[in-house]
């Protein structure tokens, strides 16, 4: 049994922000840190006090985690970014909301002395003796500290104080993980109410002394247990007052904290394979369990919930009967062709998530050569005369204006060429599409054809087709190219106009050209020539691409998997120290690739992607997860001379000073497969909506006693359900049992004993 955490992150948009710049403006962007470790950034905002992010994250962790703080920073090209404020939520906050923290949160101001970070170890133990015995404190050492240098480190001592007494520790220079080994004793008095206080700082000889945390202890809590050691989180100092809270702006945010406790995978087999026997069998089947669950699955869970159970099937190599057994189901409550896959079914919700687990590197291949060069151009674009401004776009002569018309041609002119360009990469990638994309559809060409017969219905196919590569994949990922990881930067109010313009275009291709699309916006009509052409490009793609056979798409499959699928690349900067000063620094930028299996680099890169340090951590940490021979510890410094620069340890060999971090990840489209934690996610929800369950087993038995439903031979419509039902039953007594077990013997270290 293992428990996981993870927080779903929306940053959504702030206001009210304060000037940093002469403008009066703010060009802010937002750090996101779980327990002092910063794993998210956003799109910097330009020249706006009321910045919109919209930007979505999903975040593993562990359990043990503390506080996920927000900072809001301004953005500077040529000194030190600006801290605004930040939004700091506690686990216990988070807990507190079990359908997540939503709205908006008052910045509150960064003060360097509650900007502490690390950990500090401690021996403390109670000395009997007379009148009431010494009070003993060892001061071992500490990791992590914060670096309060320019040098990036500290000079940190500790100061203990009890009972109106102080004593401090020798200075360590230039380090973040120094080691003392002293110890310090203080008289002890009978019912004394005073506590311990152990605080760290950072030693400076012109200025004053950093704070960089302390530990409070209560002694008479240490009386009764005599003795106490461990690695100590240290604590802000909170005692001053604050800015009037509001002044510095808001943030909204969107944040909800998912604990599960994971069983052995043998207890989740009697739900995979029931729901496996159920995907197998199809719309023969005789209890048909994913229209109930779809039937029981309120809107806005059901995105959840298809991704869930889309990577449980795609881990089970079952992903194209599954989305084959919602097509059938969704045709066979459909009677209008025109409304054919339109809806937020659980088909629709679990094609998208298919086309973004599977395909994600194909549309790269695809769309992003076409999406730098509209950010490259940043030409202006507008096709609608209520919205063209002339003068943003300049003169065309040496002192003639260009006219409205001029405009309009010159960006259809633009589009035309955006839209050629992308028709023509897409009729060239058929044999880059990944084999089980092409099959799946393959399987909904067949099964719209099929229900859809006859000559009046000839594009119904095609269209079914582009309502999920047109319409949910590829003009979604135009629109918003940020999200789907094509850009590093959101785009400007320009080039996202352009992009508009264009996913309109792509969305008018794909609806192959109906007079309904032509009819909503009549000024898109300058692209129709293009559009119609696209169309005939579009039904050549799709006719080529779902002609594949059942040999081809094993042998393309068995290529693919000999294959270790890059897990990050692009570029990553190399620091080089020449000598002493800024000055004497330089970086050096390699395209690094990162697979399950090897870690390479060249001078050169094979494509064009962005990562920043924490995308890369968080790629490695998960490559890295299976590794048993992973360090508990490590050196974040080097062995230079004779010692280590982070801890000053002699030898080279020693163990290493700080905690290995493996665990904050965040989750992205190429993320490898967890069966368990999807089959627990299936599992809760289903949990969830037991109640509905079970009184459609009821309307199914009742029917059946009466005769009015039809059952197959040997087994009953409602038998599957009823046999879920029991599942369930039986993974809610298998947590419960678990819970109530010792958890799994594990190295602890106490936590302070807080006043």
């Amino acid at each position: 049994m293992a428990k996981r955490s993870s927080l779903s992150i929306r940053i959504v948009e702030g206001k009210n922000l304060p000037a940093k710049d002469i403008t009066g403006s703010s060009d802010p962007y937002c750090i996101v840190k779980v327990d002092n470790e910063p794993i998210i950034r956003t799109a910097t905002v330009w020249k706006t006090l009321c910045p919109f992010w919209g930007e979505e994250y999903q975040v593993h962790l562990p359990p043990t985690f503390h506080a996920v703080a927000f900072y809001v920073m301004d953005e500077d090209a040529l000194s030190r970014d600006d801290v605004i404020g930040k939004v700091c939520l506690t686990r216990d906050t988070l807990a507190a909301h079990p359908k997540g923290f939503s709205g908006w949160a008052h910045l509150t101001e960064v003060d360097p002395d509650e900007e502490v970070q690390g950990e500090i170890h401690l021996r403390l133990e109670v000395v009997p003796g007379t009148p009431a015995g010494r009070l003993r404190c060892s001061v071992l050492e500490a990791r992590d500290l914060a670096p309060k240098d320019r040098n990036g480190a500290s000079d940190p001592f500790v100061r203990v104080r009890y009972n109106g007494r102080t004593q401090e520790t020798s200075i360590v220079k230039k380090s973040c993980y120094p080691r003392w080994n002293e110890t310090f004793e203080f008289d002890l008095e009978e019912g004394a109410a005073e506590a311990l206080c152990v605080e760290a700082w950072d030693w400076d000889l012109v200025s004053r002394n950093d704070f960089l945390g302390k530990v409070v202890f209560n002694v008479q809590r240490l009386w009764a247990a005599q003795q106490e050691e461990g690695w100590f989180r240290l604590q802000p100092d909170q005692s001053k007052s604050r800015r009037g809270e509001g002044s510095l702006g808001s943030l909204q945010l969107e944040v909800r904290l998912r604990d599960e406790t994971v069983l052995p995978s043998g207890c989740y087999q009697p739900l995979v394979q029931l729901l496996c026997r159920e995907v197998k069998l199809g719309t023969q089947g005789p209890g048909q369990l994913i229209p109930l669950i779809e039937e029981t699955t309120s809107t806005e869970c059901r995105q959840g919930v298809a991704t869930n159970l889309l990577k449980l099937f795609l881990g089970q190599g079952l992903a194209k009967d599954f989305l084959d057994l919602l097509f059938q189901l969704e045709l066979g409550r459909t009677s209008e062709a025109n409304t054919l896959f339109r809806s937020n079914s659980l088909a629709s919700k679990s094609m998208e998530s298919f086309l973004k687990v599977v395909g994600m590197r194909y549309l790269h291949g695809v769309l992003g050569p076409i999406i730098d060069r509209v950010f490259e151009e940043k030409k202006y674009v507008e096709l609608d005369p209520s919205k063209v401004e002339v003068k943003d776009v300049g003169c065309s002569g040496l002192h003639r204006p260009q006219t409205e018309a001029e405009v309009l041609e010159q960006s259809a002119q633009t589009l035309r060429s955006h839209l050629g360009a992308l028709l023509s990469a897409l009729s060239r990638s058929v044999r880059a599409c990944p084999a089980v994309v092409r099959a799946t559809f393959r399987q909904l060409f067949r099964r719209v054809r099929e229900r859809f017969p006859g000559a009046q219905h000839e594009n119904v196919p095609f269209i079914a087709v582009t309502s999920f590569l047109c319409l949910r994949f590829l003009s979604p990922a135009i629109m918003a190219p940020k999200l789907f990881h094509l850009r590093e930067r959101h785009a400007d109010a320009r080039t996202s106009r352009t992009l508009l313009l264009l996913a309109k275009a792509v969305q008018n291709v794909g609806n192959m050209d109906t007079p309904a699309s032509r009819a909503k916006e009549a000024w898109m009509e300058p692209l129709q020539p293009t559009v119609r052409q696209g169309v005939a490009q579009l039904k050549d793609f799709i006719t080529k691409l779902v002609d594949i056979e059942e040999k081809e798409e094993l042998d393309l499959q068995r290529t693919l998997s000999l294959q270790a699928p890059p897990v990050k690349e692009g570029p990553l900067f190399i620091h080089r120290t020449k000598g002493k000063g800024p000055l004497m620094s330089s970086f050096k930028k390699l395209h690094f690739s990162l697979t399950t299996e090897a870690l390479s680099f060249a001078k050169t890169p094979g494509s064009k992607c962005v990562n920043e340090l924490n995308q890369w951590l968080s790629a490695l940490r998960k490559v890295s997860i299976s590794n048993p021979g992973l360090l508990g510890s490590y050196h974040p410094g080097v062995f230079r001379g004779d010692k280590w620069s982070c801890c000053h340890q002699k030898d080279k060999s020693d163990l290493g000073c700080d905690k290995t971090r493996s665990r904050v990840t965040l989750q992205e489209w190429n993320d490898p497969l967890d069966h368990d934690l999807e089959a627990q996610l299936i599992c809760r929800h289903l949990l969830g909506v037991e109640a509905a369950l079970r009184e459609k087993h009821r309307e199914l038995s009742a029917g059946t006693e009466a005769g009015s439903v039809h059952t197959g031979p040997g087994e009953a419509p409602e038998d599957a359900l009823a046999q879920l039902l029991q599942v369930l039953r039986d993974l809610q007594e298998a947590h419960r049992s678990g819970l109530a077990s010792p958890p799994p013997s594990e190295p602890r270290h106490p936590g302070p004993l807080q006043t």
